[in-house]
């Protein structure tokens, strides 16, 4: 082993007469000791009998016998490698010192901590030797394992509350527990931290733990619910249910907001609760996606719903344009072939040429159309705005269904109620385009002898510069279902019914109204009812041309308020709106006015004027006990020279030629069509005067 000084030597000599010494010195010690060989397995050379009652054993042929009365025979096999690592350390390191922890196993199997302090020295009879004692360190290394074990538990826990702590961030989730006693009784709540600040409070104070602060946040909508499964889950003995309801609570400052919550208990034998515990996530967002999910997926299903309705819609658009286009082709063809082949008789070629001009006027009215509907669906119409007035978009109307109006014996009006401006800026054309087309759609559906009425009316409260109009055109004809006018204004779509499958049409003709209001930001809307009619109310704001007042232009054409003052009139109008608009008109044109409201009630009037006669009478011819016409001849027969030869106007919306021939007929004096427009009837009346 080399070299040694002296301080590697014991002070005693060893040997075998030495033992009797060595057992007297450490028989009273309270730890074992024992002296071994270092080289191979540490042969034992000398053990105290303290050191045989560590290991359970009464002699020393008992102990010798179950270790090999070796040191690696003491050592648990367990922790031999590191015992030895230590002893050679010592041996290597030489300095004489050594200590080491490690198991035992008793004679009982027991296994015990001791704790060795071995001291390395070298011998002149053994060699190189470690003499070492013994203390049992079994109850202080179970106290600090236990203290390590309880280190660990705390680690392991701060960690497990730490990541809990970081999964309820991130799911913005927080928790609940509540404890019931031995009859079932909730006896504490807790609410977590975290479910406080999803909450919006910050402490207990604010939010304190009982149920009662958590139910009375409840949405009234979703608090029988919540509350009725919470205490379903608490009342269920056999276990088997867990709670798990979607739900909103009113937050501090961020108003109603959506929570999961999902909890379970633990129960004893009978199943009484014991602990309620569970978790809060806050699903709000989810809950705003599932909506606009929702909203979008329903957008979508109309969207599809709306192209294969639209698909099936051409698909009988163009069966029916493929009948219709080909009748008026068939026609024109063969009424040509018709007109060559009987070119010596002009009565029947100028039949034939006229059914040619119809089938014509039918065909291209077709494809007018259709170059509508691809001019709007291309985004290529356009809208010219330009100064127009009320009163000429009228008269066009009147003019482009006089004729049919006629030959069907329609009543058909046009009324107009409470109008400011007759001249504003608009498309002149586009705006009698989509008149015409609910007209037309009326004339198609009206029965003859039916009525049609159009109402134009000016609304008020209406941002300087601007004026809002609204026409309804009301009709007594076959109405349409519920379901139709709900996709009446879609291209292509027609009523499925045999009372309207022999009227011709593309069913175009309300989809371009539509879309040409649309354009002009106007509003449009249906009310029908099959076999009560139907009503077409149409909204449209309009600019007001920059110029000067309906008075300063009177006046600069020589038409002067006063030219008029002191004049009377009587008004005959049965409709108390038109009376109160047509009066105003009057006074202010200094007319002192006075009103009938019927024929009857004029002829009365004015047999009692003959000592001051009236100047003039503006009579409305459509009226109720006597009508303008019958009153104007009863005028006309009066044997009286100054009362017979009043100026009677006619006041009516109806403007056909065969109306005002009937007025001149019945000795009226002109004729005034509805709605009075001022200058019109300041001009018309310096006529009569002049």
């Amino acid at each position: 082993m080399g070299q040694h000084n002296s301080r590697d030597t014991l002070p005693l000599v060893l040997n075998e007469q030495t033992f009797p010494i060595i057992e007297q010195i450490t028989s009273g010690m309270p730890g074992g000791f024992f002296i071994y060989h270092v080289e191979g397995d540490g042969q034992i050379i000398y053990v105290n009998k303290a050191l045989l009652r560590m290991y359970g054993y009464d002699s020393l042929e008992e102990f010798k016998a179950h270790t090999g009365y070796t040191f690696r025979g003491l050592v648990h096999p367990a922790d031999w490698e590191q015992v030895e690592e230590s002893i050679q350390l010592q041996v290597q390191e030489r300095n004489g010192f050594d200590y080491v922890e490690y198991q035992i196993i008793r004679k009982d199997g027991e296994i015990r901590w001791i704790e060795d302090f071995g001291h390395f020295v070298h011998t002149e009879s053994f060699g190189d030797v470690f003499y070492v004692f013994v203390d049992d360190a079994t109850e202080r290394h179970h106290t600090e394992e236990l203290a390590r074990e309880k280190l660990k538990t705390l680690e392991k826990l701060e960690h497990e509350t730490t990541a809990l702590r970081i999964v309820h961030e991130i799911l913005r989730s927080g928790m609940w527990t509540m404890e019931f006693d031995q009859s079932g009784t909730m006896v504490s709540v807790l609410w977590s931290e975290e479910f406080r600040r999803m909450l919006g409070y910050q402490d207990e104070l604010e939010f304190p733990n009982t149920l009662e602060a958590w139910s009375s946040l409840l949405h009234p909508e979703d608090r029988e619910q919540a509350l009725s499964e919470y205490f379903d889950t608490i009342n269920d003995y056999t276990g088997r249910k867990i709670y798990n309801v979607e739900y909103r609570l009113m937050t501090k400052d961020c108003g109603y907001r959506w929570f999961r919550s999902s909890g379970k208990l633990s129960r004893r034998a009978d199943g009484t609760p014991i602990t309620y515990v569970g978790i809060f996530v806050d699903i709000t967002k989810r809950k705003e996606l599932d909506r606009a999910l929702k909203e979008q997926r329903k957008l979508l299903e109309d969207a599809l719903k709306q192209a294969q309705r639209s698909n099936k819609a051409k698909t009988v658009f163009l069966n029916n344009m493929s009948h219709d286009i080909r009748t008026p082709m068939n026609a024109i063809i063969g009424f040509t072939t018709l007109a060559s082949a009987h070119l010596d008789d002009t009565e029947l070629v100028k039949d034939y040429l006229s059914k040619i001009m119809a089938s014509s006027d039918h065909l291209l009215a077709l494809i007018n159309d259709m170059l509508d509907m691809s001019s709007i669906e291309s985004g290529k119409m356009h809208i010219d705005e330009m100064e127009c007035g009320l009163s000429e978009i009228i008269q066009d109307i009147e003019t482009a269904v006089e004729v049919e109006v006629a030959v069907r014996h329609l009543d058909f009006t046009i009324d107009t109620a409470n109008i400011l401006h007759n001249c504003f800026v608009c498309d002149k054309l586009r705006l009698t385009q989509v008149l015409l087309n609910v007209i037309s759609n009326a004339l198609k559906y009206t029965p003859p002898s039916g009525k049609i009425q159009v109402l134009i009316s000016e609304k008020t409260n209406v941002p300087d510069g601007y004026a809002s109009y609204v026409f309804i055109v009301q009709d007594s004809g076959i109405g349409m279902s519920k379901e139709f006018q709900t996709r009446v204004f879609d291209p292509f779509e027609r009523e499925r019914t045999s009372t309207v499958s022999g009227i011709q049409g593309t069913g175009l003709g309300l989809a371009i109204t539509k879309s040409i209001v649309d354009v002009m930001n106007g509003v449009i809307s249906v009310d029908s009812e099959e076999g009560k009619g139907t009503k077409f109310t149409i909204s449209f704001t309009f600019r007001l041309p920059d110029r000067l007042s309906k008075a300063e232009t009177l006046s600069q054409r020589g038409i002067t308020w006063q030219n008029f003052s002191g004049r009377s009139v009587l008004l005959v109008e049965d409709n108390e709106l038109n009376q109160e608009i047509a009066s105003t008109i009057l006074r202010e044109a200094g007319f002192i006015v006075d009103v009938a409201a019927d024929g009857a009630a004029a002829l009365e009037k004015v047999k009692a004027s003959s000592l001051k006669t009236y100047d003039v009478i503006l009579m409305d011819i459509q009226m109720p006990v006597m009508d303008g016409y019958e009153a104007t001849r009863q005028i006309r027969a009066l044997d009286h020279p100054v009362l017979s030869k009043i100026p009677i106007i006619a006041v009516t919306a109806n403007t056909f030629d065969e109306d005002k021939k009937r007025a001149l007929d019945a000795g009226m004096s002109g004729y005034l069509g509805k709605p009075i427009e001022l200058e019109k009837l300041m001009s018309t009346l310096r006529d009569i005067f002049h």
